[in-house]
């Protein structure tokens, strides 16, 4: 037991700053899981000779997988320790890479994606690493929590120019079985270093924040309904971002420019979305979540319309750039809304609800954007669509903040007489 302290004296020692790196790289390869479809899409509609929204099912169950497995992966982690969920995503990860390399059909290639990819595969490498992060800080916990979420989008800015270079060379089932291969080998030696548990000290209540009571009508209403409105802000805001990070790749290849230039724009998209996701934190502390999320929700829909006039090249590249500098601070705006305006002892069911919203959206308008497609023959009506989805988020967020401000006034007056 020495030598595996579980005291205080652990908490933001060098092991567990050399964890979180560990944390960081499980989840920049678990994250493969999200983006490995969007980069094959082109393939699996050629191939298995299937409509654009036939073949943007597959994220779909990716995304759905992703979100229940969240929940399965989090009660693990809190039983057994997150050792235990992690080598079972890497065991999903690389019978579900190789399944779907394999898959005969598109059905066979939904399910490996879903059930073994999405609700096996990338889930063990989110919520359980984000959970295990959270016990490990104390003082630094906002910018570790950073740290470890911006993984998936490490991982979007890695894998698309990486599977698109070797889909290229070899092909896409060849990819799909080497990332299997890669996952487990990469994966276990790494969830090793976490045998560790946490440190007693985090698990005992903490902070004053953890002790106050919130009060029973966020922002004026019943919790109910606060709740339901932002499950609704979270479908919508991600149905509008799933359209370019889904379908850039596709998109390119209808413009000419071929399936390569969209992985690259994947990957700037994302990787600038790390940024974006370190930057929010930062001014989030300093406005509050309901604002940053008004703010990351207005500038995405900015970003959208830019994509309707510019079909260029390099200024695709440029919107594209701008898209994951302005979006990649609106999800964990959430959870930052429920902890400021729920009480502690219901953050964690309500952030997990509200997540498993933004995952159904990113889930719903990866499949909507195919459809409207294939309605229409062109992607404008699905950016339109995007962008009527992102105008609802705002008109939520926006109604939100007008009851925090009439709260907040109504508050001052009371006090002054």
């Amino acid at each position: 037991m020495a030598a595996h302290p579980r005291t205080a004296e652990a908490i933001e020692s060098p092991y567990a700053w050399m964890r979180l790196a560990v944390s960081l790289l499980l989840m920049t390869i678990g994250g493969s899981g999200m983006y490995s479809v969007t980069v094959v899409l082109p393939r699996i509609q050629s191939e298995f000779g299937v409509a654009r929204g036939d073949a943007s099912l597959p994220y779909t169950v990716t995304m759905i997988g992703f979100g229940l497995g969240g929940i399965l992966m989090g009660r693990l982690a809190d039983r057994f320790g997150v050792l235990v969920p992690v080598g079972l995503g890497a065991a999903g990860l690389g019978a579900g890479y190789i399944a779907a390399g394999l898959a005969p059909n598109l059905w066979l290639f939904c399910a490996a994606q879903g059930l073994l990819i999405g609700l096996l595969g990338t889930s063990a490498t989110f919520a359980p690493l984000v959970a295990d992060t959270s016990q490990w800080f104390d003082r630094r916990r906002g910018i570790a929590l950073a740290i470890c979420m911006s993984g998936n989008y490490t991982a979007g800015a890695i894998w698309p120019p990486v599977m698109q270079h070797f889909i290229d060379t070899v092909g896409w089932r060849q990819t799909y079985v080497g990332m299997g291969v890669f996952c487990v080998a990469a994966m276990v030696p790494l969830a090793l270093v976490l045998r560790r548990r946490p440190p007693v000290h985090a698990l005992a209540p903490t902070t004053a924040g953890a002790r106050s009571q919130a009060g029973e009508r966020p922002m004026g209403m019943s919790p109910g309904t606060v709740q339901a409105l932002l499950c609704v802000a979270g479908v919508s805001c991600c149905v509008a971002m799933s359209m370019p990070q889904v379908h850039i790749v596709a998109y390119c290849g209808d413009l000419g420019f071929g399936a390569a230039r969209g992985a690259e724009m994947l990957s700037l998209m994302l990787g600038l979305g790390v940024v974006s996701r370190l930057a929010s934190g930062w001014i989030s502390d300093r406005i509050g979540g309901l604002r940053t999320l008004l703010l990351g929700s207005g500038l995405q829909v900015v970003a959208l319309l830019l994509f309707l006039p510019f079909k260029g090249l390099v200024s695709l590249y440029v919107v594209s750039g701008l898209f994951g500098l302005f979006q990649g601070g609106i999800v964990p705006s959430y959870a930052l809304i429920v902890r400021e305006h729920f009480s502690p002892r219901e953050a964690g069911a309500r952030v997990g609800t509200v997540l498993m919203a933004t995952l159904f959206g990113m889930a719903l308008g990866g499949w909507m954007s195919g459809a409207v497609f294939d309605l229409t023959g062109s992607y404008r009506a699905a950016f339109v669509n995007g962008i009527g989805w992102n105008l609802l988020n705002l008109a939520i967020v926006g109604f939100l903040l007008f009851r925090v401000k009439a709260m907040t006034t109504a508050r001052t007056a009371m006090s002054g007489t």
